[in-house]
């Protein structure tokens, strides 16, 4: 069976390696242009590309997949396993495998179609995610379901730590329903009634409103680690918030945003409109991600202070 891998960040690695180490034939790896990151704004290669390259497997990155349509041709895959490759995939390429294209998609569809689903999961304060293997339309992951895994999120979890199981499920599932391909495999249509929009997280997200319930700050903090990361203001400077706990529920008469208990061996606890959470873990511009005991033998910070909205 010949394949065809669309893939972009760490979230497909595993599954192109998956696939490899099964024995499938990748034909070629299609991936996004190098792009020009970090202080010094040098090109850097995506990870699927430095993947494929270990794998010594052929690579292409145009700037539209469109424009490689005669290569695909010339390929004739068999299969197109597409793993958040970044951007549409035009009619004539999802028709031309003989078993269409599949995705590797991080939710339990149809909840959570779009480009941060794994975010939202979090943000929203879900008790599970996972991951569904679909048959790719035209629609914005709106095809048939193949096959799904579900994953519990913990309350303490990061968008991180469920982006690694996440990434580490798809792998092996894509693999289950590859090896299924060559007979028929039930297709599930979803309800789009019960369709949940993940968009791609802006910048006025990722700022903390003290007057939510700590439950929704917690979530959102989490929800945003390790990629954006949550943001609130102290004075003048803008400080990354990147862990927390949860106090508790009830909170104390204080307005939101008041820092309500300052423990150098914990942490800084903020009166929210409602309950009392703990930051743990901050970064301060320009500085490293620091623990929040770390934070504080550089500033005396006074109980009845106020972070700013």
């Amino acid at each position: 069976m010949k394949i065809v891998f669309m893939g972009t960040p760490d979230f497909a690695v595993p599954t192109l390696e998956k696939i490899y180490n099964s024995k499938f034939e990748v034909s070629l790896v299609i991936t996004q242009p190098d792009r020009r990151k970090g202080r010094g704004k040098n090109f850097q290669a995506p990870p699927i590309k430095e993947t494929a390259e270990k794998l010594d497997l052929p690579v292409e990155q145009p700037q539209k997949v469109k424009d490689i349509l005669e290569i695909l041709r010339e390929i004739a895959p068999d299969v197109i396993v597409v793993a958040a490759y970044g951007q549409l995939i035009p009619k004539e390429i999802l028709s031309l495998p003989k078993y269409g294209c599949l995705n590797v998609h991080a939710s339990l569809l149809p909840k959570y179609r779009g480009a941060a689903p794994i975010h939202w999961a979090v943000i929203n304060g879900d008790e599970e995610t996972g991951v569904t293997i679909m048959q790719m339309d035209q629609g914005l992951d709106t095809g048939d379901m193949l096959a799904q895994n579900k994953v519990k999120i913990n309350i303490n979890d990061t968008m991180g730590d469920i982006h690694d199981k996440l990434s580490m499920q798809g792998a092996d599932l894509i693999v289950e329903v590859l090896k299924k391909l060559p007979n028929d495999i039930e297709k599930i249509s979803q309800n789009d009634s019960l369709a949940v929009h993940a968009p791609k997280i802006q910048r006025d997200m990722e700022k903390i409103h003290w007057e939510r319930p700590t439950l929704d700050i917690h979530n959102l903090i989490r929800g945003l680690n390790p990629w954006p990361g949550a943001y609130t203001t102290f004075g003048e400077e803008s400080l990354k918030i990147w862990m927390s706990e949860i106090v508790n529920l009830e909170g104390t008469n204080a307005n939101p945003g008041t820092i309500i208990n300052v423990d150098p061996n914990y942490g800084i606890d903020i009166q929210t409109g409602r309950g009392v959470i703990r930051l743990i873990e901050l970064q301060q511009p320009g500085k490293k991600r620091m623990a929040t005991r770390e934070f504080l033998k550089g500033k005396a910070l006074s109980i009845g202070e106020r972070i700013s909205n």
